[in-house]
């Protein structure tokens, strides 16, 4: 099963370097990663999606709580949580087919951030079935280039009740 773990760290130099050691190191494999500072600078926010049976991912997050620049470790599977990816695709079709390239941009809340004489370069977030099913309906039109982000995941707020 796949799992979206956050894990909160000190910014030095070598943590992701460890972090990544600690997976590769126990046979473990890293699906998608998405690395960032949070507000603070002195602080970063590592997005790790892994794959594992619950026994795998409880030895995971024992282990990265066990490293020493490690300040908070979530497994998301266990919290309320919202998703998004992020694609950034190019795109060559046809001239005739420009303009249904536009209309499904925008069924899909993307945006045009780059046109060219041949080629529209299309951005687009979402959850990964969304960015799944956007990549599928977008191919038949050319991809000339695609790159896409890891997984980024935030908890949700408990509502409180009155």
């Amino acid at each position: 099963m796949r799992h979206t773990i956050s894990v909160l760290v000190e910014n030095k130099f070598g943590v992701l370097s460890r972090v990544s050691g600690l997976f590769s190191g126990r046979g473990f494999n890293i699906e998608s990663l998405s690395v960032g500072e949070t507000i603070d600078p002195a602080v970063s926010l590592m997005t790790i999606v892994t794959s594992g049976d619950d026994q795998i991912i409880e030895q995971i997050t024992k282990q990265l709580n066990k490293l020493i620049d490690v300040i908070k470790v979530v497994d998301f599977m266990e919290v309320d949580h919202v998703e998004r990816e992020m694609v950034l695709i190019k795109v060559a079709p046809r001239k005739e087919d420009r303009i249904e390239v536009l209309k499904l941009a925008e069924i899909f809340r993307g945006r045009i951030i780059d046109s060219g004489s041949t080629a529209y370069t299309i951005e687009t977030t979402g959850d990964e079935g969304k960015i799944n099913a956007f990549i599928e309906l977008i191919k038949p039109f050319g991809i000339k280039e695609f790159v896409r982000t890891g997984k980024v995941a935030i908890a949700r707020e408990k509502v409180k009740k009155k």
